[in-house]
Order: C-alpha cells, then structure tokens, then sequence
C-alpha cells in the first residue's frame, strides 16, 4: 500500500506567524493555490480512499486535492494537530520571550518539550502512529492519502525512518502542502518513498551533513502547522 501524506496549504495564522495547534483557521489564496498546483499531480496517482483530519483548514485543502476525484474522504479528529492548550493564539514572537525555555525545547529538544494542558511530543507520535496503523488495516485500497498537518505528519515520518524524538526537525522541511508518500509491505512495515515532494534518498541528503532544527520563525512544519 502507498500512503501519501499530505499537509494543508499555507493559511491565515500561518501567514501571520500565529500559532495554530488544534484551533481553527482558514487558507490563503496561495494556500489555496497550493493545494491546486498538488492536486494536478495526484491525479497521476490512484488514490481510493482519503483520510483527513477534523479541522477547518484540512478540509479544506482535501476539498481542492480531490475535487475532481470520486473518492471517499472521512474525517478524524486522531488526525489534528498537536494540541498546544495555553500556546494556541499566541504569536512565535511573544512566545519567544514569554517562555523561552518551553520555546527552545519546541524547536531544538522536542524530546524534552513540556507545557502543561499541552501533549508532548511523544504522545504526538502515539496518536500518529495509531491513525497510520488504522490506515494500513484498509482492505482493497493500493492507494490512500491522509491530509493532515507539519507535526504529526513530521511524527509519523520520524517513526518509519526510526529517527529518535531529539531529531524531529531534522530537514527536510514540510512545506505547506508537501506531498510525502510511504510504501508499506504486507508485514507493515514502511518504507519513505517520497519526503516533502522529492525523492527520499536525495531530500535526506540535507540531514546527512549535519542536524538542523527549524528556524523558530514559523515557516517549517510546526505549530502553526
């Protein structure tokens, strides 16, 4: 089975570098455009079956990759985003200077990133892993795709390349939008075939040279993700 793993299109609080976690938002013209650039290539893909998270901005961005298409999409609150609790609505400026600590360890220790009425990391990538588990249990599908979003889906891909915690934000980056496929056998296990767009062993090239954490600016795959 392939599964593609989708994140939403650029949106409102991303443009304005707004922490979005599980709260709601909507997409950008040119998250709009995104999505509509994806979805002329994935329709040289059979995809039979979408899986998308709950909010606003996900479903939006399913609408537009699969408007021409006469696939079931179902929707999952399994796939939301991290939940950030007393984070969500801030601003990455103020947080940087409001909880420097908690920040810090967001972007560059993950593995050690703690707020409380907020999941960690870890129980991020449980969540994930679970909903890309129940994908896999799909009867007759060759091809399904999860729209979802930068950390969770950076989570899930972290588990198949077997990267520990500390190393989530290792490039390459997910992109608003960033198209990454996973090839998983009939024993489950997966196989990254595709990471942000381009071919795994080359876009793993850029972590090979070293680690690199995201940028703390809100442009990467994180919580406004």
């Amino acid at each position: 089975m392939l599964i593609h793993l989708i994140r939403h299109g650029e949106t409102d609080w991303n443009a304005i570098r707004r922490i979005q976690g599980q709260q709601e938002s909507r997409l950008t013209e040119r998250g709009r455009n995104q999505a509509r650039e994806l979805a002329r290539h994935l329709r040289t893909h059979d995809i039979s079956r979408v899986y998308c998270s709950t909010s606003h901005r996900t479903r939006q961005t399913a609408d537009l990759l699969f408007h021409h298409a006469t696939v079931e999409i179902s929707y999952h609150d399994q796939l939301r985003e991290i939940n950030l609790g007393p984070w969500e609505g801030s601003f990455y400026d103020d947080l940087a200077h409001q909880d420097p600590e908690q920040f810090h360890n967001f972007w560059h220790e993950p593995q050690r990133f703690s707020l409380d009425g907020a999941e960690n990391f870890r129980q991020l990538q449980d969540r994930g892993m679970a909903a890309l588990r129940e994908v896999c249990c799909l009867p007759g599908h060759d091809q399904v795709a999860i729209v979802s979003h930068g950390a969770i889906l950076k989570s899930i891909l972290c588990h198949v390349e077997n990267r520990p915690l500390d190393r989530l934000w290792d490039p390459p980056k997910l992109h608003n939008c960033a198209h990454s496929i996973v090839d998983v056998d009939t024993a489950g296990n997966g196989r990254i075939v595709l990471y942000a767009g381009e071919d795994y062993t080359a876009a793993t090239a850029l972590s090979a040279a070293g680690h690199c954490g995201d940028d703390e600016n809100g442009s990467g795959a994180g919580p406004s993700a």
